[in-house]
């Protein structure tokens, strides 16, 4: 299946992001910038149009009998400030592809086989009132060009970022995908700790963008 990304969405990512790589090299980068959450491009998939369902279990919709396809897990963690302080009721939307790098988006080349009529593939929380948000779905399948990853749109108070999680176990694939190493040594922020065979942990840190 060949996923195509365009051309003019990957390079406003890319132009955003040495824009303000720039603009903090021009000053004396504060303290907390190291450990923000790097910005990461929407990607051509986000689903303008939602689908019924956004809870947290992703893996289940109302009225089918069946599940998602695929290896479940937990994924969860929390929203913070630039200082590490836990946002409250903070907005966290979240999107990925099924077990086999499949979106459901007409933008999307789509594979009928691959399709899972029981993958919900997007979700729409708030934080609690530790800035924790946990989700239950299936790990992602990698499609040519990527490597398998997760789509997060998070608001704070006055912040809003776009980012990707990337999984530790995927090394290989992650040398070789382009938004993930075009990151550069903040990277390892967009890595998710795995904190059991099917778990993993990751908390966003927002910044002033």
């Amino acid at each position: 299946m060949k996923h195509t990304i365009s051309r003019r969405a990957f390079t406003a990512g890319a132009v955003l992001t040495a824009a303000g790589a720039s603009k903090l090299a021009a000053q004396d980068a504060p303290q907390w910038w190291e450990k923000v959450t790097p910005y990461q491009t929407i990607g051509p998939f986000y689903p303008a149009n939602r689908p019924l369902e956004a809870d947290a279990d992703m893996t289940q919709l109302h009225g089918h009998a069946g599940r998602a396809r695929g290896q479940v897990i937990e994924v969860g963690g929390r929203v913070l400030d630039r200082y590490g302080n836990p946002i409250s009721n903070a907005k966290v939307e979240i999107w990925q592809a099924n077990m086999h790098g499949q979106y459901a988006h007409a933008n999307a080349e789509q594979k009928e086989e691959w399709i899972d009529p029981n993958f919900q593939g997007f979700a729409d929380l708030r934080t609690d009132a530790d800035g924790v948000w946990r989700i239950t779905t299936i790990k992602p399948g990698a499609y040519q060009g990527r490597t398998n990853h997760i789509h997060f749109d998070v608001v704070g108070r006055d912040q809003r970022l776009i980012t990707q999680m990337y999984f530790p176990d995927e090394n290989a694939n992650n040398a070789l995908d382009g938004p993930f190493t075009q990151t550069g040594d903040r990277a390892r922020l967009l890595l998710a700790d795995k904190t059991a065979d099917h778990a993993y942990h990751w908390d966003i840190r927002l910044g002033d963008t």
